[in-house]
């Protein structure tokens, strides 16, 4: 095996590209040699990369010369290549959140797992499309360049089927509509952190808080999913930045049938216009709300609070109680105040924080004393990728060990 062998990791949202390109080295360990994105796609495009020794690039774009994915992924792609003098990585490990009834693991892509992709475009319309175009864009230049489509509902797959039904006919669950779970990537890094962070704790009763712009919990035991608060698609569950969550399906009859919505106008409401933003009129970011004196911020973040507290207590119950809490994902490591505030409402099955570590973003923030162990862990959703992608590579005859 060769040591300068690499792996491109590309996370594609709906307005900016995150890549990271890992190096392989003994034993197949994976170690990050850059980091980058493109952000502000296509109006205001930036490109930033760093290394371990600090940035690399950072560079303002002419507007419209980043117009769409695959053109953020042909510049990324060419700027990795000069950084490696020419060479190229051996394979692209692409994050798609739904995998549907399909995949309950990583897998080479090709012309049929492609099309079923495609299939979950409705379950998943502003992730699924923008997850996939790159995965194109490669093809049209590189088709011979293995790519490796690692799913965020997979490491939810192997529940039970009391966790993945609704109460809906039969019909429509042979059709796939069903509770899959999300951020399975981030679940599943976590899961592998506990047991180096609290390997006694590691296979116990676990409960992984996702707090970020999407936000989502998942209770664990052994290290694999039991329950989570996101169902069918990326909207149910705890409020989000600018989704709103567990919602009454009322609602959805009420804005077509009353307001006169159609599903393009419902989807924008639910998807852009609700959670953070919707309830406080003024930002989907946690740091402006917590800063702001206005009164709608604190109570958007109450109820954020509120409604994490209670999906927390909900998978308590499928758990049949707790032994640790996680923090985790962008509010969940960096903001100590929403932390405090969801622990006093855990503490009821006996979470006791300690406010020093807590406010310092300690790895445990929990006292010695209190019974159910609380932690922030930081994710790697990319290294997770990375870390797939040599697998399924591993596996293919061409790139067998030598």
């Amino acid at each position: 095996m060769s040591m300068t062998e690499t792996i491109l990791v590309v996370n594609a949202g709906s307005s900016s590209l995150k890549f990271e390109l890992f190096r392989v080295g003994s034993q197949d360990s994976l170690a990050r040699a850059i980091k980058g994105r493109v952000d502000g796609i296509p109006n205001r495009p930036h490109l930033s990369i760093r290394d371990a020794s600090g940035v690399v690039v950072d560079e303002h774009l002419a507007a419209g010369s980043v117009p769409d994915l695959p053109a953020a992924l042909a510049l990324a792609r060419g700027r990795v290549v000069e950084w490696l003098d020419g060479a190229a990585p051996v394979a692209i490990g692409h994050r798609v959140v739904h995998g549907g009834p399909d995949y309950s693991a990583p897998v080479l892509v090709d012309d049929i797992v492609l099309a079923k992709l495609q299939r979950y475009v409705p379950l998943a319309p502003l992730h699924q499309p923008n997850n996939l175009a790159p995965i194109r864009a490669v093809w049209a230049h590189d088709p011979a360049l293995p790519q490796v489509a690692c799913f965020d509902t997979a490491f939810h797959r192997g529940r039970s089927e009391l966790a993945d039904r609704f109460a809906l006919p039969e019909r429509l669950y042979e059709e796939g509509v069903r509770r899959y779970g999300f951020h399975g990537l981030s679940y599943e890094y976590i899961a592998g952190r506990m047991a180096e962070i609290a390997p006694e704790l590691a296979d116990r009763r676990l409960i992984v808080a996702h707090l970020g712009s999407g936000a989502s919990l998942c209770a664990m035991r052994e290290r694999r999913s039991v329950e989570s608060s996101m169902g069918f698609t990326a909207l149910d569950g705890i409020p989000m930045g600018t989704r709103p969550g567990q919602l009454d399906p009322g609602v959805v009859l009420y804005l077509i049938a009353e307001k006169g919505l159609d599903v393009g106008e419902v989807q924008r409401l639910l998807y852009q216009e609700c959670g953070l933003k919707g309830l406080s009129g003024i930002s989907n970011d946690v740091r402006e709300l917590l800063a702001s004196s206005d009164p709608r911020a604190s109570r958007a973040i109450e109820i954020f609070v509120y409604r994490t507290a209670l999906m927390a207590g909900a998978l308590t119950a499928a758990l049949g109680g707790l032994d640790a809490f996680v923090f985790t994902a962008g509010i969940g490591e960096n903001a100590p105040e929403v932390r405090t505030r969801i622990g006093r409402y855990l503490a009821w099955f006996g979470l006791e924080l300690d406010p020093a570590a807590n406010d310092a973003n300690a790895t445990r923030i929990s006292r010695p004393s209190s019974p159910v162990g609380c932690f922030v862990v930081p994710t790697d959703e990319e290294l997770m990728i990375g870390r797939h992608t040599l697998e399924v590579l591993r596996r293919q005859p061409a790139h067998a060990r030598g």
